[in-house]
């Protein structure tokens, strides 16, 4: 399947859009904002289970803006504009890292910063133990080695289901009935466009930016969402800086999780994002502040000068 166009609201010069063949051949979509630099560390953003690239795309232009990073934004096998996989059973973290790494040595990337939405926290978790190389230092946004059952059935619940929708702001009602209650503080603008980047249109109607058959990969979750803790796959990002990002009303990572996690990484950080779920959005002032000092503060592990860290204007919380 071929990937779908841009909407012309996501099409902005201000990235350039890549397309790399994995190992099996099939087309995923990167991108690239900024330039590549030997001055700064480049930042890989990663998405979750459904989500796509565009998600990063504020957090990406500011990063540029202040820190002349290289940003690049990937969209996995099935999501964004990359191809559809014929066979959905290689929707999984093991596959998706193979990409991930097939992708990074495409473009000459040899260690960044991750900034790691769920799905996207377990891929990196998997790549330090990998290409432990590749990870200057990590952002994981709302996720950790223990999956709350109630969030991951919620997930369950809706993926793969794609409801008739025929205008954008069918689309952003259907959004707000799903997260709203976790999101009370969103407006409509949030709503709209987080509906923009989640449907694309197919011959008239409003489809999902992600493979359907995605779904399936979520058939072996048992009835009552416990999954085995990821405890080891954590450990090898004891060698990198770690931000540790929560939402508040998360149902995904609990305070009890990002404290045992602390317990085991008495240098992590934590963020705690007021009156958000899973995942935080990343597109407001405090937290762009907050992950821009993180990776300033990366620098000089691979022997660069740091940025001076930004003004604190959030309180870092040992849950």
């Amino acid at each position: 399947m071929n990937p779908p166009a841009e909407t012309p609201a996501a099409a902005d010069v201000a990235f350039i859009s890549h397309f790399i063949s994995a190992q099996d051949g099939l087309k995923l979509h990167v991108r690239e904002y900024g330039r590549s630099t030997k001055a700064r560390l480049p930042v890989v953003c990663l998405p979750g289970l459904s989500r796509n690239s565009a998600d990063f795309h504020v957090l990406a232009m500011e990063l540029v803006r202040s820190q002349e990073r290289r940003v690049l934004a990937l969209d996995y096998r099935g999501r964004g504009r990359s191809e559809h996989d014929p066979n959905p059973a290689n929707y999984n973290p093991a596959v998706e890292a193979g990409d991930v790494m097939t992708v990074l040595t495409a473009l000459e990337v040899d260690g960044a910063v991750f900034v790691a939405t769920s799905r996207g926290g377990i891929l990196t978790m998997l790549l330090a133990t990998l290409r432990p190389s590749l990870i200057s230092g990590a952002v994981l946004n709302d996720i950790g080695p223990v999956i709350e059952p109630a969030g991951l059935l919620r997930i369950k619940s809706y993926i793969g289901k794609a409801p008739r929708m025929n205008s954008l702001e069918q689309a952003a009602d259907h959004l707000q009935s799903l997260f709203g209650a976790h999101f009370p503080l969103l407006d409509r603008e949030h709503w709209l466009a987080q509906a923009q980047r989640s449907f694309q249109s197919v011959n008239g109607r409003l489809q999902p930016t992600y493979d359907l058959a995605l779904a399936r990969s979520l058939g072996n979750v048992p009835a009552d969402g416990v999954l085995p803790p990821l405890w080891n796959q954590f450990e090898p990002l004891a060698a990198h800086p770690l931000l540790v990002i929560r939402g508040s009303n998360s149902d995904i990572l609990s305070p009890a999780t990002a404290q045992a996690m602390q317990a085991r990484r008495k240098d992590m950080q934590i963020l705690e994002v007021p009156d958000q779920g899973h995942p935080p959005s990343l597109d407001d002032k405090e937290t762009i502040e907050r992950i821009a000092a993180f990776i300033a503060a990366c620098e000089p592990r691979r022997g660069l000068t740091a940025l001076p860290a930004l003004e604190e204007k959030r309180t870092f919380a040992t849950l």
